[in-house]
């Protein structure tokens, strides 16, 4: 028996042990069809090259981060103690949920300022309207009156500060004050205890918007060059039902520079939010291209004399072709060379197709 085909007597001698396939429904009836049944007999499955769009480059690790505009620090205005802390780290709060009470000194002579601001206000728009009517009836010089209406001026300036720096923070008349959350998600920090002080140069709380999410990756040199802002990306979360679930993304960012050290490019993506995605977990990342090729099951290829090769059936038998695979993804073997869409290789029985043709 030649190294290129298989005849049928003696594969069916070596696979008697096989169970029986039914003829696929592709197959066409007649002479055709008897033609293919001794390959039917051996029991192997067989697939036809299909034809993919977004052909996978490879997968590399990457790791789950926030965008930088995802973090929001809270802060107190003013320094103070912490009367009240009403969530705790990873708790989800809305936009405007309460985070602590704060109770400080520096509100209450604010409140106090702000009241004199406004008599001061009071006093000084009663002066300037006199001082008007005056100089309207030539009592006074006009002079005066624009003095006055600039005093006024000025007293509504202060009052007005006064009132912006009582509203800060929710500021009650007894000095406390209300720190709120900035935006809707997860409270990532609480740096601050029932009781305990508040540094008005800290930041107390830091909520982690929710929605969002990067991936940091680590491009091989040999995919550096290849992968573009705009690849799709997909990464593989396993549920808790046993179950795989997808999260899809895109290459937003990749770096034009080679680490020396490790000899990688640094790459970032954006994805979708989906159970399991949480800032800081090791994920494995697929990347796919824009352009098309051919793919068949990964199980399809085996290693023949140190080469890849597939087993395509050519009549009645099989036959053994080395092949080129640019990636491997999902289960499935992108071929660069070798194969034209609608061939039908063999994806069962590999190793007995294997041993045959090295007979």
């Amino acid at each position: 028996m030649t190294s290129r085909l298989i005849a049928p007597v003696a594969a069916l001698a070596a696979l008697a042990g096989l169970p029986a396939c039914s003829v696929p429904q592709s197959e066409q009836a007649g002479s055709e069809a008897e033609d293919t049944a001794p390959a039917n007999a051996l029991g192997i499955e067989a697939v036809e090259v299909r034809e993919i769009s977004g052909i996978p480059l490879g997968s590399v690790p990457g790791t789950v981060t926030l965008p930088p505009e995802a973090r929001v620090a809270v802060t107190a205005p003013f320094p103070g103690a912490a009367v009240r802390v009403f969530v705790i780290e990873g708790q989800r709060v809305a936009r405007g949920d309460p985070l602590a009470l704060v109770r400080a000194a520096e509100p209450v002579q604010i409140r106090g300022e702000l009241a004199r601001a406004r008599s001061a206000e009071g006093l000084a728009e009663a002066r300037a309207q006199r001082l008007a009517q005056l100089a309207e009836e030539g009592i006074i010089a006009q002079a005066r009156a624009d003095e006055a209406a600039a005093e006024l001026e000025q007293a509504r300036a202060s009052r007005a500060e006064a009132a912006r720096l009582a509203t800060i923070g929710g500021i009650g008349p007894d000095g406390s004050m209300t720190l709120r959350a900035p935006i809707a998600g997860r409270v990532a920090h609480v740096g601050v205890e029932t009781g305990g002080g508040v540094d008005g140069m800290g930041a107390p709380f830091v909520i982690e918007a929710e929605g969002a999410y990067q991936v940091e990756l680590q491009l091989p040199e040999r995919l550096a060059r290849e992968v573009r802002p705009g690849m799709a990306v997909e990464i593989a979360l396993g549920a808790a039902d046993g179950k795989v679930i997808p999260v899809g993304g895109r290459i937003i960012a990749v770096s034009p520079s080679i680490d020396p050290a490790t000899r990688s490019v640094m790459a970032r993506a954006s994805i979708g939010d989906a159970p399991g995605v949480v800032a800081g977990r090791n994920v494995s990342v697929s990347i796919s291209g824009s352009g098309t090729g051919l793919a068949v099951p990964e199980r399809a290829v085996t290693r023949i004399g140190g080469g890849d090769h597939v087993f395509v059936r050519e009549g009645r038998d099989w036959v053994p072709r080395p092949v080129t695979v640019s990636a491997v993804s999902g289960g499935q073997a992108v071929i660069a060379e070798g194969l034209e869409a609608g061939e039908t290789v063999a994806v069962s029985s590999v190793a007995e197709l294997k041993a045959a043709s090295a007979e």
